[in-house]
C-alpha cells in the first residue's frame, strides 16, 4: 500500500487532505506539532506523528521515525499566514518566522525525506503554495512576507522537479484557492472539501511533463 504523507494535518487543508486520502483507502501519515491534540486527525485513521517543520531536530527525528518506509506522496502543507503591509513589518522576526515555516520548512522536510521519496520509485512532492505567491499576479501589495515565502517555495519546487527527475520524483506547487479555513476566513470562495477534491484530481492526474508547474486547484497553470 502506498504511503501518503501530509504535514500540518491537524486542521484546515491538511486535515481535509488526510480525511479524503484515508477515505479513499490510502495509508496516510499526518503530522502535527502537538499530536496529542490532533484528535480529528487521528479519527481519520491516519497515523499521527509529531513534526515541527521549523525545527531541524524535529525534522530529523521524524525522518528517523519513518524508518525505511517509501513515501509515494509528500504534501508539504504546514504553513502560517501573514497579512501585513510593508510599513507594518517593523519587526524582522515576523517575516523571518513566516519564511522559516513556509519556505524553509518544506525544504527541510523534502531533503530529509529524499531517501524515502527515491525508494518509492515514482514519488510526487506537492508544495502547497498560494496565488499570492505569483509575482505576475501581484498588483495590490499586502501580505508582505507571506507572498515572498510562497514565491520562494515555488522556485524550490522547480529545483526539486529538475534535480530529482532522473530519480523518478515529480514536484509541483499548487494553489488551493481562497478556502474557508482559519487562515482563509468564512468569506472565502471554497470549502475545504471543494478545494481538496480539486487538488486530488490534479495530483492523481499528474503527468511527468507537468513536473515543475504551478497549478491551481482546478488544474489550470498559474503564472509565476
Amino acid at each position: 500500500m502506498q504511503t501518503f504523507l501530509v504535514t500540518g494535518a491537524n486542521r484546515g487543508l491538511g486535515l481535509e487532505f488526510a480525511r479524503q486520502f484515508a477515505a479513499a483507502g490510502a495509508n496516510v501519515v499526518g503530522t502535527a506539532r502537538k499530536p496529542e491534540e490532533a484528535e480529528e486527525l487521528a479519527a481519520t485513521g491516519a497515523k499521527v506523528l509529531p513534526l515541527d517543520v521549523a525545527d531541524d531536530e524535529s525534522v530529523a527525528a521524524f525522518a528517523k521515525a519513518l524508518g525505511e518506509r517509501p513515501v509515494h506522496l509528500l504534501i508539504n502543507n504546514a504553513g502560517v499566514s501573514g497579512r501585513a503591509w510593508m510599513d507594518e513589518l517593523s519587526r524582522a522576526d515576523l517575516t523571518r518566522r513566516i519564511m522559516e515555516v513556509n519556505t524553509f520548512g518544506p525544504m527541510r522536510v523534502t531533503e530529509a525525506l529524499r531517501p524515502h521519496l527515491v525508494a518509492a520509485k515514482g514519488a510526487t512532492v506537492v508544495n502547497v503554495s498560494s496565488r499570492l505567491g505569483s509575482i505576475a499576479a501581484n498588483t495590490t501589495g499586502g501580505f508582505t512576507g507571506y507572498r515572498e515565502s510562497k514565491a520562494a517555495l515555488n522556485m524550490y519546487s522547480r529545483s526539486v522537479a529538475a534535480e530529482l527527475r532522473d530519480q523518478q520524483v515529480m514536484a509541483i506547487c499548487v494553489s488551493p484557492g481562497w478556502v474557508q479555513t482559519d487562515m482563509g476566513g468564512p468569506e472565502a470562495d471554497l470549502t475545504p472539501e471543494q478545494s481538496i477534491s480539486g487538488l486530488r484530481k490534479v495530483i492523481e492526474g499528474l503527468k511527468p511533463e507537468q513536473s515543475g508547474l504551478f497549478l491551481n486547484h482546478d488544474g489550470t497553470v498559474l503564472e509565476w
